[in-house]
């Protein structure tokens, strides 16, 4: 028997950060998603966590961890998956370092993933985003700071990890001012900015207290921003949006609505999916084609370049009674 704690935390400490470079947040995820498998099945084997063993994470044991985060937890079919991935990432790494867990670790990686309903991505109008990054009052630091990571988040259209791990030294002021960003699977790319968005991060430069964190956003304790942090201010933000443009109200105004937001008006201002996936770091066309789908422009332009197939000209005539009768008796 092999005791869990040891290459676990080997998996978690040193293989992800060094070996495979995962970004902090997806050593997070995946500490978090163990620390989930680990609390249900101590509590389902009635024994301590440090006193698992790998061979008691077999596949009945994580189906039935992954049907209780999906029905006792609420989570939906992506967090089961990702979940999922996490263990199978695990088992992977065990292959080659303890043989005698080949046959389960193969036994794991056959667990298929669960099928996602392809929705259309949730996005805000014009007239809402307007709203939303009028809502913060610049005459206080804490709005001056919302209203520039507002501006900031849906102008380059970040995800919420590459906001709030932005450093002071990312950004550049000299015209035309520009962030740089450290994106999804350490892709980096050099976004320009708008005028405005230039003008709301300097205004929060020249209020920023002064600190030892090196973070571009910080939070009321003078720390780095956290992801919930940000969540819960563009929550706060949202709700005083939404008195003055009621359909705000209507729709859940998440980090990603943002950057969702910010990939629907740059296609249908340029009608390049190219620009769109260099623009917000995708690896490739598959993911940005989401937004093919929810914009209607793009349909339209189609339906004005073909021609329409003609109707041949007839005249109605009322089916005989007595068919019609028989039809329905």
């Amino acid at each position: 028997m092999t005791a869990l704690a040891p290459p676990l935390a080997v998996f978690l400490r040193e293989h992800l950060p060094r070996d495979r470079r995962a970004s902090p947040h997806t050593c997070e995820a995946y500490a978090y998603s163990f620390q989930l498998l680990v609390t249900f099945a101590a509590r389902r084997l009635r024994t301590k966590p440090s006193q698992l063993e790998v061979e008691q994470l077999d596949v009945p044991m994580i189906l039935a961890f992954l049907e209780h985060i999906e029905q006792d937890r609420g989570n939906k079919a992506r967090s089961r998956n990702a979940r999922l991935a996490a263990i199978k990432s695990f088992f992977h790494f065990l292959e080659y370092r303890v043989p005698a867990c080949l046959d389960q670790a193969l036994r794991v990686h056959a667990i298929p993933m669960k099928k996602i309903d392809q929705g259309l991505v949730a996005t805000l109008t014009r007239t809402e985003i307007q709203a939303l990054l009028d809502a913060p009052d610049p005459r206080t630091i804490s709005g001056t700071r919302d209203r520039a990571m507002l501006h900031l988040a849906f102008a380059a259209g970040l995800r919420v990890s590459e906001l709030v791990g932005l450093k002071v030294d990312q950004f550049d002021a000299r015209a035309p001012a520009s962030i740089h960003v450290m994106g999804k699977g350490r892709r980096e790319r050099v976004l320009p900015l708008w005028r405005q968005t230039t003008a709301a991060i300097k205004a929060w430069l020249a209020v920023r207290p002064p600190g030892l964190d090196i973070a571009l956003f910080l939070n009321g304790a003078g720390r780095a921003m956290t992801r919930s942090g940000f969540e819960y201010i563009l929550t706060k933000r949202a709700g005083a949006a939404a008195l003055l443009q009621p359909s705000i109200a209507e729709k859940k105004v998440s980090p990603h609505v943002l950057r969702h937001s910010c990939a629907m008006h740059m296609l249908q201002a340029t009608h390049d999916i190219r620009k769109v996936a260099l623009w917000l770091g995708h690896a490739s066309l598959q993911s940005t084609e989401a937004y093919l789908r929810a914009d209607p422009s793009e349909k339209l332009e189609i339906l004005n370049i073909t021609t329409a197939p003609t109707l041949r000209a007839g005249r109605f005539r009322p089916p005989d009674k007595l068919l019609a009768m028989l039809n329905n008796g």
